[in-house]
């Protein structure tokens, strides 16, 4: 086998056992976070436990806890959609600069972690209100059917479209190759930052309906891995954008 082919090889295994060791981590911690239950809300929903202290909590314990399961299912969520695209760029390169991949998947999901630290003070202060202003938490459904329709239709627009063209390869966000260490790192951090932009609509959903709900989080992954996937194939796309549309509607119609 010549270093070519040795290299891919270890790029397959090592990119399953990252895919297989998020996606055992994050059912186990699943079925944890399902265990503790949720509050009851106004409007016939439950608050996740991950938003709000729970008794004998400190709220930084609290935000530790949703970052470690942020940092979790990121891989899970992500590699289908990233791994692609490192292995299109991969072909171009030797064995030695193989490391400079793993330092740019480094700094990709670093990125994500900080958004997942970002997240949590803008979903905590939202259950807040929720808790306290009935109000709010009963037009929590009719808002959750409201941003899937959106993601819907902005999964079908021309918007959308250009987003996946410019995400289908790496090389769009960095035109040559990284050379060093620090390289690689940022490549690994810009691509993040155009991978969360052209995801956003699902990344909305997934804080909608429930940013550790199990079937939540799956359909937003499979929809993730689908458009990247299959970015060439526009209809395959707009139907997920319909259906997303489709299952917003149904959720504006059960909050009405």
């Amino acid at each position: 086998m010549d270093s070519v082919a040795r290299t891919r090889v270890i790029f397959a295994v090592m990119a399953a056992l990252l895919f297989a060791a998020s996606a055992t981590a994050t059912a186990l911690r699943f079925t944890s976070m399902a265990a503790m239950g949720g509050t009851p809300m106004p409007g016939g929903w439950t608050l996740s436990a991950a938003w709000l202290p729970l008794c004998g909590q400190t709220w930084l314990h609290t935000a530790a806890s949703f970052v470690s399961m942020w940092a979790t299912m990121t891989p899970a969520m992500m590699l289908p959609a990233l791994a692609p695209m490192l292995w299109r760029e991969r072909r171009s390169l030797t064995l030695h600069s193989g490391w400079l991949i793993i330092l740019s998947a480094a700094g990709y999901f670093s990125a994500w972690l900080l958004a997942g630290v970002l997240l949590f003070p803008i979903g905590a202060a939202v259950a807040s209100l929720a808790v306290r202003v009935p109000l709010i938490a009963r037009a929590a459904p009719l808002a959750t059917g409201l941003i899937v329709v959106v993601a819907g239709v902005l999964q079908c627009s021309a918007w959308k479209a250009n987003q996946l063209h410019a995400c289908h390869s790496i090389r769009h966000c960095q035109m040559t190759s990284p050379v060093d260490a620090l390289a690689a790192w940022r490549s690994g951090v810009r691509f993040a930052v155009r991978c969360a932009s052209c995801c956003g609509n699902w990344l909305a959903v997934l804080l909608a309906t429930g940013v550790m709900d199990r079937e939540a989080t799956l359909i937003v992954s499979v929809a993730i891995a689908v458009e990247r996937i299959a970015a060439s194939r526009g209809r395959l796309v707009r139907l997920v954008g319909v259906s997303s549309v489709a299952a917003g509607v149904m959720l504006i119609a059960r909050a009405l």
